[in-house]
C-alpha cells in the first residue's frame, strides 16, 4: 500500500497525478503519458480543466470513466483506424512487479496505444447551437465562418451539421475557418478529416439518441502514422462532447448537461478569469460525477 500513495498521488479522495516507473512522454491537462518505445501508455487522471485551466479539486473516478467511454467508442465507431492497441498492463515489463492492486486500478484508467504524429487542430463537429459556437453566432451570424440563417436560438438544431476546427496549443486553443485549415495542412487532409470527423459525429448522434441523449457536439482528434489518418485521444467523452437529455431539449434554453458544462456554468457565475480559478465546491465535484457517471451508464448499456 505504501509503493501504491508513492506512485500515485491523491487529492480528496480522487487520482491527481501518476508517477509511474516509466520514461514520461508528456502530462497533459488530464491525462499522464508514458513513453513505451514504439507505443505509449495514456493514464486518465481524475483532473478536470475548463476554459484552459486547470481546476482543483480532482474529480473522484473521472479518469476510469472517461477511459470506459472512449474505449466503448472505439470499438464501436469503425469509420476510421484508432490509435487503441489491446495489450494488457502485464505486459509491460517494467509494471509486472507492481502490486495487484495497483495494476488493476491503472487498468481501469489506461489505454496502449499507437505512437503516432499528432495533428495539431481539434476537428470540431456541432448539430446545435450552443457554447462557444451561440457566442460567435450572436456576434457575427457565423461560427467559425460558417453563416448560418438568421434568428436562430440557443441550442437550436443546425439544418446539417458544421465542421469548426480549433488550433491545438498548450497555452489555449483558438477556433479558426476552415480555410485556415486548408492552408495550414494542405486541402486534401483538411478535407478529409472534415468528412472523416461528421461521419463520426452522425454516427455517435444516432447511438446517443437510441439511449436518450442528444449529442450537441464533439471534439476529434487525429494523428499520421505511416502516411494515414488515424483517430487519436479521446472519443464522445463528457470531456469532448456535449450530451443533453433527449427529453429536456428545448430551443431558447440549453438543457442540463451530462458534461463539463456543468462546471464551466460555476465558473461564469463564481470566476472573472483575470486571477486563478476558484476551489471547486463539493456539490459541483459530486454533481460532474454523477452526471459522467449516469452518461456512461446510458451510453454503454448494451455492452
Amino acid at each position: 500500500m505504501k509503493q501504491l500513495k508513492e506512485m500515485l498521488i491523491f487529492s480528496e479522495g480522487a487520482l491527481k497525478q501518476t508517477n509511474l516507473p516509466l520514461p514520461v512522454f508528456k502530462r497533459g491537462k488530464v491525462r499522464d503519458i508514458y513513453d513505451l518505445g514504439e507505443k505509449l501508455l495514456i493514464v486518465a487522471t481524475d483532473r478536470i480543466s475548463a476554459f484552459d485551466y486547470p481546476l482543483d479539486p480532482p474529480i473522484p473516478m473521472k479518469g476510469a470513466i472517461l477511459t470506459k467511454f472512449s474505449k466503448f467508442w472505439f470499438k464501436k465507431i469503425d469509420i476510421v483506424e484508432n490509435h487503441l492497441l489491446s495489450t494488457p498492463l502485464t505486459d509491460i515489463e517494467k509494471l509486472t512487479e507492481l502490486p495487484k492492486e495497483m495494476l488493476d486500478f491503472l487498468e481501469q484508467r489506461s489505454m496502449i496505444v499507437k505512437k503516432c504524429e499528432v495533428i495539431p487542430f481539434e476537428c470540431v463537429v456541432r448539430g446545435y447551437l450552443a457554447g462557444s459556437g451561440y457566442r460567435d453566432y450572436k456576434k457575427t451570424g457565423k461560427v467559425c465562418g460558417i453563416a448560418l440563417p438568421a434568428g436562430l436560438k440557443k441550442a437550436a438544431k443546425l439544418q446539417e451539421p458544421i465542421f469548426t476546427p480549433a488550433t491545438k496549443s498548450d497555452t489555449g486553443d483558438l477556433n479558426v475557418d476552415f480555410a485556415y485549415m486548408q492552408n495550414k495542412l494542405g486541402k486534401d487532409l483538411a478535407t478529409q478529416l472534415k468528412d472523416i470527423s461528421i461521419k463520426i459525429y452522425l454516427t455517435g448522434y444516432k447511438y446517443a439518441y437510441k439511449k436518450g441523449f442528444i449529442l450537441a457536439d464533439t471534439k476529434l482528434e487525429f494523428g499520421l502514422l505511416d502516411g494515414k489518418v488515424i483517430l487519436v485521444d479521446e472519443l464522445l467523452t463528457p470531456d469532448s462532447s456535449r450530451y443533453w437529455d433527449v427529453n429536456e431539449w428545448e430551443e431558447g434554453k440549453e438543457p442540463n448537461s451530462f458534461d463539463k458544462e456543468f462546471v464551466r456554468k460555476w465558473l461564469k457565475d463564481n470566476w472573472d478569469k483575470n486571477s486563478p480559478p476558484p476551489k471547486l465546491p463539493r456539490e459541483v465535484v459530486e454533481g460532474t460525477k454523477e452526471r459522467y457517471t449516469q452518461a456512461l451508464k446510458r451510453i454503454t448499456t448494451d455492452l
